[in-house]
């Protein structure tokens, strides 16, 4: 991770709550709800590592695996899993070093973390679920796409990008994003088994985030999972034209356009994001 991106980062996690104070939406970040009570839980033995879950509901079908960004932990999902545990089986996960999950000193790379996520469903016996993916999380379901698409049934991709242009290079002194590493700051302490080591974690996410991917575009044309590309209208890590261009590339992807929020929709409209995930996962059937 750049100096630069250091001081930033550690910049702004300090305004929090003062910085960042705006009527519209997506000009702030609201605290997640409390997730609601689980079905099942606890932590799997994957790759090296102990990786937390946990599911909600009991429909049959195709379960919906919830997939969140970096930084992040599976709770964020909190405004949509009480919703669509009603019709479907819901599966939450913190990814490698996220959360409650541990890591093995392992780098981090998508292709690691998307191996991660098919042990946890090798671990669940569940051989194929209606992906939602958020940032890195769509990052993960696009190289589960490529991989072995024959475990997805469908990918609600947000916020994810497939190049490093596609990244917004404005998002390094963005006053929102900003806030939101604060956030997970504190939930990470909160959470974490190694709670002290948020500093070299961000670290060693950054690293992955500004890694190369010049081919990314070329790749996912191979992808054969129904996939919805989703963009915020005010998103301040990806660039819209980077959306569509996935969607133009991934044969026979969609592209939709969230209004009135950012990188984080899903905790600053959580009901418009739950009816977006629902239409979706309607037009599967």
């Amino acid at each position: 991770m750049s100096t630069k991106l250091k001081s930033t980062i550690a910049a702004l996690a300090v305004c929090l709550s003062t910085s960042v104070l705006a009527d519209e939406a997506w000009k702030s970040i609201p605290v997640a709800a409390d997730m609601p009570e689980s079905a099942n839980s606890g932590s799997a033995e994957v790759n090296g590592i102990s990786m937390h879950y946990a599911t909600y509901g009991t429909a049959e079908g195709t379960p919906v695996l919830m997939i969140h960004g970096g930084l992040a932990h599976g709770d964020v999902w909190a405004g949509q899993v009480a919703d669509l545990s009603q019709d479907y089986r819901v599966i939450i996960a913190d990814t490698r070093g996220h959360g409650r999950s541990t890591n093995d000193g392992s780098d981090y790379s998508i292709e690691l973390l998307a191996k991660d996520y098919i042990g946890l469903l090798d671990s669940l016996d569940i051989d194929k679920v209606h992906l939602v993916g958020w940032s890195d999380g769509a990052n993960i379901g696009y190289e589960i796409s490529k991989t072995a698409p024959e475990r997805l049934a469908s990918h609600f991709a947000h916020a994810g990008n497939v190049t490093l242009a596609g990244v917004d290079p404005a998002v390094e002194t963005n006053e929102v994003f900003g806030g939101y590493v604060g956030m997970m700051a504190e939930d990470y302490m909160k959470m974490s088994p190694t709670p002290d080591e948020f500093e070299g974690f961000v670290g060693a996410i950054s690293k992955m985030w500004f890694a190369d991917k010049a081919d990314g575009l070329e790749l996912v044309k191979t992808i054969t999972v129904p996939t919805l590309v989703v963009h915020s209208e005010h998103d301040e890590a990806i660039l819209a034209e980077h959306s569509a261009a996935i969607a133009e590339a991934i044969p026979n992807a969609q592209l939709l356009t969230l209004s009135g929020t950012s990188h984080f929709s899903m905790l600053q409209d959580p009901a418009g994001y739950t009816d977006a995930i629902m239409v979706w996962l309607s037009e599967q059937k």
